[in-house]
């Protein structure tokens, strides 16, 4: 059976604890022909914050999902299609490797399994919020980054692997290491894409690229170019 993001080429990840450039709204940034978008945020993220997010997303045409970063601020909301939930494979803080997973688990006795998935983050930039926040090492090579990708895939059986550069571009070097490392797991890539060169050189070897701080910098015809650059990449 096949997942919705087997299909995808470009994620807009949206941080509710960010503006939007002046003049744009929500619905101008979903039509950008992104193929999903994913709410979510490291630092200031609440349940009112991320409600107002995916209401004003949910109107448009456009899968949406929600990246909860702690069980706190998980939304209920029939418009979204379902949970992408973080696991840093390499945090120093066990915590954000399984144990606030277990308190989301202990809290809320009716978790919804079928729209729940995991991702297998690997982040990479050590002066991202998500790297000091998770202790994360990120002093890691191509062939470190490709060991953690098949541990996550072949021994933890994750479908999705998402190598993170969170507030920088990254090593292609890298992206293309993990690449190769996984078969069937879905291999997203995002940090510092910000037009179509560097979205369509990530998107070579990743099978999703995902934008995040464009579409809060600069607005909607540069997300506009990373999702053709992506789509160019896949053909």
């Amino acid at each position: 059976m096949t997942a919705p993001w087997d299909d995808w080429n470009h994620v807009l990840k949206l941080d509710p604890d960010k503006e939007l450039p002046e003049g744009i709204t929500y619905g101008d940034l979903c039509a950008t022909g992104t193929d999903a978008i994913e709410v979510g945020g490291t630092m200031g993220m609440t349940e009112e914050n991320m409600t107002a997010v995916i209401e004003a997303c949910a109107e448009h045409d456009v899968p949406l999902y929600q990246e909860p970063s702690n069980p706190s601020v998980v939304v209920d909301n029939d418009a979204l299609e379902g949970y992408l939930v973080p696991t840093v494979f390499n945090a120093g803080s066990p915590f954000w490797i399984t144990e606030a997973h277990k308190e989301w688990v202990r809290l809320d006795d009716d978790l919804d399994w079928e729209r729940t998935t995991l991702e297998a983050y690997i982040v990479m930039n050590p002066e991202a919020d998500v790297a000091e926040l998770t202790e994360a090492n990120c002093d890691l090579a191509a062939d470190d980054v490709a060991a953690y990708a098949t541990v996550a895939e072949r021994m933890f059986g994750q479908e999705i692997v998402y190598v993170e550069y969170s507030g920088m571009y990254g090593d292609v070097d890298v992206v293309a290491a993990a690449g190769e490392a996984v078969d069937d797991a879905t291999l997203f890539y995002g940090g510092g894409v910000h037009d179509y060169d560097s979205s369509y050189a990530m998107a070579e070897h990743a099978d999703v690229v995902v934008v995040g701080d464009l579409a809060h910098d600069e607005g909607v015809e540069a997300v506009r170019r990373t999702v053709e650059a992506a789509n160019d990449a896949s053909r």
